[in-house]
This record gives C-alpha cells, sequence and structure tokens, in this order.
C-alpha cells in the first residue's frame, strides 16, 4: 500500500466511520473502484482506532464520569442505582453480542463477507430500515391533525433489555455494508429513544467493540500489501477528520432528518449491483491481496 492510498483510506474512514453508511464498506469500495487492492479488516479494524480515540476525546466528561461512577459502584452499593454506573454495566453488557459474534464468525468477516453483492445488499435493505426508523421518529416527534406528540426514551430509561437489543444491532455491522452507527441508531429508533440518545449510546457502545477488535487485529498488521507505517498514518488521519465528524454529527441530528443518508445508501447499493451486473465491477475486485 502506498502513503497516497493510506491517506485516501484513512480520509474516508474518519468521513464515514460515524454516519449511518457503513465505513467498512466504504474502505471496500474504494479499494474497488481505484483499482487497489482490499486494504482488508485488519486495516479497518486497526484505523478504527483512530475514530475511536476521536470518540474518547468528544465523549471525555461523559466517559470519565460513567467509568468512575461504575468504579465506585464496585464497593459501595448505594452507587449502584446512579445512573452513570449503571451505563457503565449496560455499555459491558451491550458489547457481548459483537464480541461473542465477531470470534466466531471471524473467518467469513475477512472473506466472503466482503462480497460487493453483499455490500450492495446491506447497503440497500439498512438503508430501508434506517429510514422507516426516521419516518417513525419524526412522526412521534411532530404528531398530528388527531394526536398529539409522542414523548420518545432518553438513555436514563435504557435498560439491560434495551441495552442487548443495541449490541445485537450492532453486531449486524460485522457485515460490510450495514454500519455500526446505521444499525445501532436505527434499533433505538425502532424502540423508541430519541435521535441523540440512539446516536450517544452508539458511539459510547462502540469503544470497547472497536478498540478490542483493533488489538485483536495488531497481530495482523503489516502483512500482505498493507505495511505498518501506512496502517499508522491512516489512523491518525482518521482521528483527526472523525474528530469534526461526531462534532457535526451530533449537531445535525438534534434538527435533522436521516433521509439524505438513507437516500446515499440505497443510490450506491443499486450503483454497485448495477456495475457488478455489467461486468465493470468483478464481486471480488481487489480481493487478491486482501
Amino acid at each position: 500500500m502506498s502513503w497516497f492510498e493510506s491517506f485516501v483510506l484513512g480520509l474516508v474512514q474518519g468521513l464515514t466511520e460515524f454516519l449511518p453508511i457503513s465505513s467498512s464498506a466504504h474502505l471496500r469500495l474504494t479499494a474497488a473502484f481505484a483499482g487497489w487492492q482490499d486494504p482488508g479488516a485488519a486495516f479497518t479494524a486497526i484505523t478504527q482506532i483512530g475514530t475511536e480515540a476521536a470518540v474518547l476525546i468528544y465523549f471525555r466528561k461523559d466517559i470519565v464520569r460513567i467509568v468512575s461512577a461504575w468504579f465506585r459502584s464496585l464497593t459501595n452499593r448505594s452507587m449502584r442505582s446512579d445512573h452513570d454506573a449503571q451505563m457503565g454495566w449496560l455499555v459491558i453488557v451491550g458489547s457481548i453480542p459483537i464480541g461473542v459474534l465477531g470470534v466466531t464468525f471471524k473467518d467469513q468477516i475477512e472473506g466472503p463477507f466482503r462480497d460487493l453483492r453483499l455490500i450492495a445488499t446491506t447497503l440497500i435493505v439498512m438503508g430501508i430500515i434506517l429510514g422507516i426508523a426516521d419516518r417513525l421518529a419524526a412522526r412521534d416527534e411532530a404528531g398530528g391533525r388527531h394526536r398529539a406528540a409522542k414523548e420518545r426514551k432518553t438513555l436514563k430509561e435504557l435498560g439491560v433489555k434495551d441495552g442487548l437489543i443495541f449490541g445485537f444491532c450492532q453486531a449486524m455491522a460485522l457485515i460490510p455494508g450495514v454500519s455500526r452507527s446505521g444499525a445501532t441508531i436505527s434499533g433505538g429508533l425502532l424502540m423508541g429513544y430519541t435521535r441523540e440518545a440512539a446516536a450517544r449510546y452508539s458511539f459510547l457502545l462502540a469503544i470497547p467493540a472497536v478498540l478490542a477488535s483493533g488489538v485483536f487485529e495488531l497481530k495482523d498488521a503489516g502483512e500482505g500489501h498493507v505495511s505498518w507505517g501506512p496502517t499508522i498514518f491512516a489512523t491518525f488521519i482518521a482521528f483527526g477528520v472523525g474528530y469534526a465528524v461526531i462534532a457535526w454529527f451530533m449537531r445535525f441530528i438534534t434538527t435533522k432528518s436521516f433521509m439524505p443518508f438513507v437516500v446515499y445508501r440505497i443510490i450506491l447499493g443499486i450503483l454497485l449491483f448495477v456495475l457488478v451486473g455489467a461486468g465493470v465491477l468483478s464481486p471480488h475486485a481487489g480481493e487478491s491481496g486482501g
């Protein structure tokens, strides 16, 4: 991998990680469209450490408060009813599904799941699901001619059951094209949470999963055509761009709909099917260097 490739892929990772459009799919598609070798699952997982570092800094006050309360609750029974302490446990509980499924389906994630036809399918299907969830949220918030606006849930109402559902939604993102934020936010909206609450928990829930995945893949970094230098460079690029995207996205969702992302996902998925069907792209384009 050249330094230019690593710069572009780091930029793509930072731009797409927190938007509901799938960073892993865009890394895969960028390589395929450019005629580069697929950067592979290890490169993707390690560059995600950069974007998660952006999450740690952006949500540092929330994280410090949650971690502090969680540790104190281990020895202080009165702290166990504290919302921040409970959030610590809920992040742990919600991380279990992706940890178990990630290890179980590791070979598929690094192989068959990277087929461009599967990516096109997940882009479209998850786009439709996100669109439905967004419309339901908008209907609740706006009310209607014959119904009052419905108050949606905040993170103070999050329990173990919903935390696990969020976790299984996040685990769906093991398939490129699903999108970690897209799946968890869609799940949250369908369960009745506000856009801000679903997005905030989605970002917090991703921290242990992404950091663990990145550390787990370190042993495979530097193998094949992707060396350590470009991987680290791309990770730093992803961090800087990712931080800017988080700040923008958290402001965006307070007043805007997810429909632009829905339309983008569906159009991209259809385009990908057309290109593969016409023979312009191979379903396994760029995988030889995997």
